[in-house]
């Protein structure tokens, strides 16, 4: 009678063998569930709303910097930002009518002898201990006057799209010509869009006799 055997050394050699595929997988996924995972400078809302002047436009802007723009704003540069709107209103016969077009400028740089960051938004000037907490007071859209009044027409339909972009124009040239790699320079989120009909004017408030 043959009894078939096993050397001794195969199924521990088999084991260490699906033991490092098993851990190489883990790291694989949990790799790229991380790069998955990253933020994203993006526009996570935005409403346009009616007062006795015209539309503004609140929303928010998640902004996300690389680590060159981080040590960029430490060392003192100033960072640039350009808010872009356009409003549209849609045709079935012919191209999207342009309604109207809208920028604002925003600035955030580090101000090395109060160690606080100062955000100007609009005609908005203010400070903050961190770089968080900057960047949210960045991304804050209150009350941005976009439009004047006669612009839209009440209960009509219209097409809005927004985004956040660094204006490299305004980039010392040195940093921007000395870097390896200009992508590490750049910053925009992709365009937000959305559809909303016009809303009532708002009443102007009476004059006092």
């Amino acid at each position: 009678m043959m009894v078939s055997s096993t050397p001794c050394c195969a199924r521990p050699e088999s084991a260490r063998r699906w033991l490092v595929a098993l851990l190489l997988g883990v790291w694989l996924a949990l790799a790229g569930g991380g790069a998955l995972a990253a933020e994203k400078s993006a526009v996570r809302q935005a409403v346009i709303r009616a007062t006795p002047q015209g539309y503004v436009i609140d929303g928010d802007v998640n902004i996300v910097l690389n680590s060159t723009l981080e040590d960029a704003l430490t060392r003192g540069i100033n960072l640039y930002f350009v808010l872009e709107l356009e409003v549209t209103r849609p045709r079935s016969w012919w191209f999207d009518e342009s309604i109207g077009e809208a920028t604002r400028k925003l600035r955030i740089y580090y101000h090395l002898l109060l160690r606080r960051y100062v955000v100007e938004n609009g005609y908005t000037t203010r400070t903050a201990a961190t770089l968080a907490e900057a960047l949210a007071m960045l991304g804050r859209i209150d009350d941005w006057q976009v439009l004047e009044r006669g612009a839209l027409k009440t209960g009509h339909a219209y097409d809005a799209r927004l985004r956040l972009r660094l204006d490299t124009s305004q980039l010392p040239k040195p940093l921007v010509i000395g870097a390896v790699g200009g992508d590490r320079w750049e910053l925009a989120t992709p365009w937000y869009g959305w559809s909303f009909d016009a809303p009532a004017l708002a009443a102007a408030p009476a004059s006092s006799p």
